[in-house]
């Protein structure tokens, strides 16, 4: 509703209704010399005082004229609110009648109608035909993705208000069952703009987005065609599972419905929980989503409880794991993708480690079960620990987000950071590391070097199968050669570092008298690329094979 209206009795009342059976407080403050109000509750309360104001309804003169005494408050599984009013102050304690106003869901309102208001505020018998007719129109509009609600009065007598009151825990059906039904109004709250793009980024990385609601069937799914979380079918709220639906099955059933269903409506604060249970005991990881009281129990119950930190509550915010300070779905969305992305350069760190500190220790081990000379000594092992670790290793953690991984499924609860593919890469890696350095330092000894000498031509075999393996981790699946030598800047950084380290490891005199190393020949230097040649080839052909047989997956 744009611009004032002018109000019809009939509309006059309804507006009334909604200014007084209404928790939303506004208040005046002044903002560069124009008055704004600033509103305070639940945000479709908010628009119903606006479209009062816009037709002309002072809320706060209603409620002045008409002081509350009594309410229910609204409760997903009662599906209405109402309240109790009495004319003027004055009046509170003599007049015996007071004005019951309700609003809620349509279904919930139209059962306790027996009259309606026409365009002049005159009241008429409620009759099937008028109620088939007005269940159409509401049908349409919530098809078109409005939040429908109903709202009627009464006039009732103080000893319902006393009953009413004695009774409001146990208070499921209308406190009332002779309402004069005022009409309806749709609420549109459009999904964001980023909101479709997210959930088709979501399905296309595995993962199911589920809508549950206290919203009408034909809103749901109006709402859920537009963000893409099922097909556009036109009129297909055939097809959401409805709070009632869920009560009437059995735990077989239940389970199947919950798996399959994309859209429930009308569901209840239980429901909500019990449906969260039943995708745990599938083996799926729940995501839930809430801002009202009525939502904690669920996001305590699923494995990540996210809270909206604008619109969310107190309690809802306490009993989630995180916290969505812009309310906004895209952000988690974004957060999915950067979690996988920290999931996987964590992988590629452990499966680079892995093989180089098992290398140190197997040649130690080597050494001392054949009685061998140490190719390296335990102060050049902790050298190579303290730089490549640092310069080389930790570069894998800036490496960016591989292509298509936002396409990849959600990998199995059950699935060990390292799987056997991995296992085997690393024995592999192991094998060559410990080959070459053993090697280079059983040459250099053949050769003639000094022991100082074939010890740092031992560690500069070791750091050169280091640094070609880390070009192989970069990806776990794609070849070098798809992912680029130096799309990666710090990776280029940590290795101008390394070798840097290892030129000062070998010439500098106070690190040759503190480590044991020696100077040596430029030639078997340029050797050793041989090494870190074989060290991509070698895990290349891995890779291609495992892709190519489907011998595992990373």
């Amino acid at each position: 509703m744009r611009g004032k209206r002018s109000a019809t009795p009939d509309l006059c009342r309804l507006l009334r209704c909604a200014a007084l059976c209404n928790d939303a407080v506004p208040s005046m403050m002044t903002v560069a010399s124009k008055g704004a109000k600033t509103l305070h509750g639940d945000p479709i309360e908010h628009a119903l005082l606006a479209c009062a104001a816009l037709c002309g309804v002072n809320s706060l003169k209603v409620r002045e004229a008409w002081p509350r005494v009594h309410e229910i408050p609204f409760a997903a599984e009662r599906q209405y609110m109402a309240t109790w009013h009495q004319k003027g102050l004055a009046q509170a304690q003599s007049s015996s009648t007071l004005l019951l106003c309700v609003k809620g869901a349509p279904e919930k309102i139209l059962t306790s109608c027996t009259e309606f208001l026409d365009e002049s505020g005159e009241s008429h018998a409620f009759t099937p035909e008028v109620r088939a007719t007005l269940e159409a129109q509401i049908h349409e509009l919530a098809s078109s993705g409005l939040r429908v609600l109903a709202f009627a009065e009464s006039q009732v007598s103080s000893e319902s208000w006393l009953h009413a009151s004695r009774n409001q825990r146990a208070q499921d059906s209308l406190p009332h069952d002779a309402f004069v039904f005022l009409g309806v109004v749709g609420l549109l709250d459009p999904p964001r703009a980023e909101a479709a793009p997210s959930v088709l980024m979501c399905k296309q990385a595995g993962i199911q987005v589920k809508m549950i609601t206290g919203d009408n069937p034909a809103t749901a799914w109006a709402l859920a065609s537009r963000v893409g979380i099922v097909a556009d079918q036109g009129h297909g709220e055939n097809l959401v599972v409805t709070g009632h639906d869920l009560a009437t099955l059995d735990t077989a059933q239940l389970q199947k419905v919950v798996n399959n269903g994309m859209v429930f409506a009308r569901i209840t604060p239980e429901q909500k929980l019990i449906i969260i249970r039943l995708l745990q005991q599938s083996g799926h990881i729940t995501a839930m989503t809430g801002d009202g009281v009525n939502d904690a129990p669920a996001l305590r119950q699923a494995d990540l409880g996210i809270a909206m930190g604008l619109a969310g509550t107190a309690v809802a915010r306490e009993s989630a794991d995180m916290v969505l300070m812009d309310d906004n779905f895209a952000t988690i969305v974004s957060a999915v993708e950067e979690g996988r992305g920290v999931y996987a350069n964590l992988q590629k760190f452990i499966v680079w480690t892995l093989p180089t500190n098992l290398a140190e220790g197997l040649i130690i081990l080597v050494a001392v079960v054949f009685g061998l000379q140490l190719p390296i000594l335990p102060v050049q092992v902790l050298w190579i620990n303290m730089t490549t670790a640092v310069f080389l290793g930790l570069s894998l953690a800036f490496e960016p987000l591989e292509q298509g991984h936002m396409t990849r499924p959600p990998r199995p609860r059950s699935q060990p950071l390292l799987q056997p593919s991995l296992i085997l890469r690393t024995i592999i890696v192991s094998t060559l590391a410990l080959g070459a350095s053993f090697g280079m330092f059983l040459w250099s000894l053949d050769s003639g070097y000094t022991e100082a000498q074939a010890r740092t031509l031992a560690v500069h075999a070791l750091v050169v199968v280091q640094i070609f393996y880390l070009f192989n981790c970069r990806s776990l699946e794609r070849s070098v050669w798809s992912v680029g030598f130096f799309s990666n800047p710090m990776v280029t950084a940590g290795i101008g570092v390394t070798i840097g380290l290892q030129v000062l490891l070998t010439w500098a005199p106070p690190m040759q008298s503190f480590f044991g190393t020696a100077m040596i020949p430029v030639g078997p230097l340029l050797g050793l690329l041989g090494f870190g040649v074989l060290t991509l080839a070698v895990v290349g052909t891995e890779k291609h094979l495992r892709r190519r047989f489907t011998l595992g997956t990373t």
